[in-house]
């Protein structure tokens, strides 16, 4: 996937598309990997996620609603990464199998751990 499709595909006006969007357009690095995965196995392994980042206190932005909107989508998404130029956010991307639309993303502060 080319940088300006992605844009394109962030431009919804959620915090978690804005913050990604942002990232990118700053010198972020992305990968969009091959190959799609059921939205399902995503949604329980990133609502164990959102239980683990509330226990610890890590700041997120947008992963509540991502959670929802994959146990939502119910079809394969394709999964992507953004990293923020200075590293300390990093965001994954939920895409439409057919890269026609995201279907949600979420962001986490890294901590340096």
């Amino acid at each position: 996937m080319e940088r300006e499709q992605l844009e394109q595909l962030l431009a919804g006006d959620d915090q978690a598309s804005v913050d990604a969007l942002a990232a990118l357009r700053n010198g972020g690095s992305f990968v969009v990997w091959d190959g799609a995965g059921p939205a399902e196995s995503l949604a329980r392994v990133y609502e164990r996620r959102l239980r683990y980042t509330r226990r610890k206190g890590a700041e997120t932005t947008g992963l509540e609603r991502a959670v929802r909107l994959l146990w939502q989508h119910g079809k394969p998404v394709l999964l992507g990464q953004i990293r923020s130029a200075d590293g300390s956010w990093s965001f994954m991307l939920f895409i439409a199998e057919d890269s026609s639309a995201l279907v949600t993303c979420t962001g986490v502060r890294r901590t340096g751990e």
